[in-house]
């Protein structure tokens, strides 16, 4: 393929990693659709993105080797797991899941709040995402300095496309639940006891969940919590520490918190990309694309695209929520949506609470985080 053999852009380049948001607004609007060996075809502009999520028949989400349920699924298949996965984020779970989330983000906010000074990621952002995933999975909570060194590394082997470390990372990975369903089955543990037990008791086709399957589930919820959890914590807290107009208004109403966070994420957002697989040639932009290629839709640039948010930049609860690609769209929007915007709205509601003013510091710049996390590496705030 002639294209193949042009790169239009280094996406692992210093000069992407330095503002990947700046970096993904050029490329939408210079080459919307661009090739480069390490990503291959990323697409840029909303429109694109769109069409991409709502044609699975055209672009697979079948692109890893590895079994990757549901996320790595095309229907049927992808249909019967989804129907096991979405019930554990429906409005009965997450009533129950509140008031844990609620005591959590409290006294995270006691603990770690009470100085002038504070770098957000390490002392409340990072921490909050851990115990809140331990806590609705039913793990314990010494599994948080392994479960944030797992994702440090995945992260580096993924920016490496190191395949394999990333082959070694998901062994362990599933080695680590092995023995937590080990556990539980000595314990004769029943569907009630918590999130990990009840996977065990589900069936598929006339069947029960293998570890495999369980294994790959937990690894793609743990990810998403851990990673893009925190990394939207502290993606919120800057930027009402930039604005302190918008900070006011949330202090003044935090009800506005289910929007504002949406709106404030679609500017700034927590994820980089996600993959699909052409099953025939198509036409994306002015470039014909044949099948069996890999594609990279690119969130951040989507959701920034002047073409849909006039003003990208600018923080407005006016805008269409229905064209915010936060969670996705199409089949594979995020099961996880509802837990993700609850547990955004408490730790932002505890976060204004326990501070009188948020505020960013000269003298320490924040550091942006870099591919293929978002957000920020540190964040250093004052809180009065």
């Amino acid at each position: 393929m002639s294209d193949s053999q042009k790169q239009d852009w280094t996406p692992q380049s210093d000069a992407v990693l330095r503002d990947q948001r700046a970096a993904y607004d050029r490329m939408r609007e210079q080459c919307p659709v661009a090739w480069s060996d390490y990503a291959h075809w990323s697409l840029f502009r909303h429109a694109d993105v769109s069409r991409v999520l709502h044609d699975h028949k055209r672009f697979s989400s079948q692109v890893s080797r590895h079994v990757s349920v549901p996320n790595g699924m095309d229907p049927p298949q992808h249909t019967d797991y989804r129907a096991i996965i979405e019930p554990y984020f429906n409005a009965e779970r997450m009533a129950a899941f509140e008031p844990i989330c609620r005591e959590i983000a409290e006294d995270l906010a006691l603990s770690a709040l009470q100085q002038e000074r504070i770098e957000l990621m390490a002392a409340f952002a990072q921490p909050f995402a851990l115990r809140i995933q331990c806590a609705f999975m039913g793990w314990p909570l010494t599994l948080q300095d392994s479960l944030l060194d797992w994702a440090r590394r995945n992260n580096r082997a993924t920016l490496q496309r190191d395949r394999n470390a990333l082959g070694a990372l998901a062994a362990e990975f599933e080695a680590l639940i092995a023995g937590l369903l080990a556990d539980r089955r000595r314990a004769n543990a029943t569907a009630e006891d918590d999130v990990t037990s009840a996977l065990m008791h589900e069936q598929i086709h006339g069947r029960m969940l293998n570890d495999q399957e369980i294994a790959s589930i937990l690894r793609n919820w743990t990810v998403g919590e851990i990673g893009t959890i925190a990394a939207s914590v502290g993606i919120l807290a800057q930027f009402l520490a930039a604005h302190p107009e918008v900070q006011r208004q949330l202090r003044d109403d935090p009800d506005l918190l289910w929007q504002a966070n949406d709106e404030i994420l679609r500017i700034h957002g927590p994820l980089v990309d996600n993959r699909r697989l052409t099953t025939c040639p198509v036409h994306l932009g002015d470039r014909q694309i044949p099948a069996g290629q890999r594609l990279t839709l690119n969130w951040i640039a989507a959701n920034r695209d002047p073409e849909v948010f006039p003003a990208p930049d600018r923080f407005s609860l006016e805008r269409d929520p229905a064209q915010n690609l936060l969670y996705g769209a199409g089949i594979h929007v995020c099961p996880g949506a509802p837990l993700a915007r609850m547990e955004l709205v408490i730790v932002m509601r505890s976060l204004l609470q326990h501070s009188r003013e948020l505020s960013l510091i000269a003298e320490q710049p924040a550091t942006l985080a870099t591919y293929p996390a978002s957000g920020y590496a540190s964040l250093p705030l004052r809180l009065c």
